[in-house]
């Protein structure tokens, strides 16, 4: 894997993700392509993801290659699909003893060619004591896997008093895995349902909902879904272990406000001191920390209107390596200078530069983000007319919706 798609240091890895492979037909028919087609396409990009997905550190992933429904499907293509899984497998299996890849059948066999049976529980023999996982749902259904964990449970006559949510899981296709609970869902094509796919397994799940068709997932689309899932903060129903920010809205705002009406940012005192006021007030630095921090954050506007910008960067970099030592946040330093940069250079009017400011910044996911991305191009937008009121008062709107998911 290149390093264009490395994960910055920090990055949360979810130890397992689950994928349902979406959009192969579709794909293949805006292609004028047989359906068949786009299974193929389909396939080459899984495997490149199953590839990228163990590089970035993934422990297990999981893919539903065909679900109880599909036999619905003309025979014409369930054949091509059984072509492409004898031939997927043949390659996986290579692949497997290399990498070390212990690959997990989630689903029903006896409804399969006995050639896939037996290609499978090969597979699964010969792997079975490799670590990293590698779960294959095929002919797989989620209320079909609970009604058989419950069948299994009658027939070995377990008394009720003792069946609990640990007895249970035992019973299921993920027993005995180390991470059978998936940390991120993602589903490609622009659907946005779970479809049954392990509903026992996924109930604290973090959905990646992504437009592109499959075989357009690439392992840096792959790479953006990890990086959305670590920016945000998982509670599990409990408190938030994490507490950033006490500023107060108004009071942010309006000292933010304060500096924005300086026409030409001056080295001079009265910048500084509003400078100090904004970062103690935001990030709750003391004296100390925030005149440190203004002096780079004022070293950096000012090589911005010089539009030495790569200097820019590297100013601004050094106040995010001290912001984050005493706030305690995860974010790369190097790629918030470069992101808060930009977003000055478009003059704070684009959406998505500010919305992606804010995700890496606060780790939070790009659509937590929007509320507040949106408000601050408002603010933005109203700053570069002049209406400074309107300026203010979006501004303020933005640090509540800021606060309300961050604090």
């Amino acid at each position: 894997m290149s390093d264009e798609i490395s994960l910055p240091k920090g990055t949360v890895i979810p130890n397992h993700i689950a994928i349902i492979l979406d959009g192969n037909r579709r794909w293949a028919r805006a292609r004028g392509m047989e359906p068949w087609r786009g299974h193929k396409a389909g396939y080459e990009a899984v495997r490149k993801l199953a590839s990228a997905s163990r590089k970035f550190g993934v422990h297990t992933f999981t893919i539903w290659a065909f679900s109880t429904e599909n036999w619905e499907r003309p025979q014409v293509e369930i054949d091509e699909i059984f072509k492409l899984l004898r031939v997927g497998l043949e390659e996986f299996r290579k692949e497997a003893h290399e990498e070390k890849v212990r690959l997990v059948h989630l689903g029903r066999k006896d409804r399969f060619p006995k050639d896939i049976v037996f290609q499978l529980e090969r597979l699964e023999r010969e792997t079975k004591d490799y670590n990293s996982i590698f779960n294959l749902a095929l002919d797989y259904g989620g209320r079909d896997e609970i009604i058989r964990a419950t069948k299994k449970i009658i027939e070995d006559k377990i008394p009720s008093e003792k069946i609990d949510e640990k007895l249970f899981a035992s019973y299921l296709d993920t027993k005995d895995q180390p991470y059978p609970y998936v940390d991120l869902f993602i589903r490609t094509s622009g659907e946005q349902r779970t479809s049954g796919l392990l509903p026992w397994q996924m109930v604290y799940s973090e959905y990646y909902f992504e437009s592109e068709h499959l075989p357009d997932f690439s392992p840096e689309k792959l790479r953006e879904a990890i990086l959305d899932f670590s920016r945000r903060r998982r509670r599990f129903g409990g408190n938030d272990t994490l507490k950033h920010f006490e500023f107060n809205p108004e009071v942010t705002a309006k000292l933010e406000i304060a500096w924005w009406r300086l026409a030409n940012i001056p080295e001079g005192v009265r910048f500084r001191d509003y400078a100090i006021k904004h970062l103690k007030e935001q990030f709750g630095l003391s004296g100390r920390l925030a005149a440190q921090a203004a002096k780079f954050l004022i070293e950096a506007i000012i090589e911005e209107n010089n539009k030495k910008y790569e200097k820019a960067v590297l100013k601004m970099k050094k106040f995010y390596e001290l912001v984050k030592g005493e706030v305690r946040l995860a974010f790369e330093p190097k790629l918030v200078a470069y992101l808060e940069v930009k977003m000055h250079k478009e003059k704070g009017e684009n959406e998505e530069t500010t919305k992606e400011f804010l995700s890496e910044t606060y780790r939070i996911s790009l659509f937590q983000a929007a509320k507040a991305a949106h408000l601050r191009v408002l603010a933005a937008v109203a700053r570069n007319r002049g209406n400074w009121v309107k300026a203010e008062d979006y501004l303020q709107k933005y640090y509540r919706a800021l606060k309300e998911r961050v604090a």
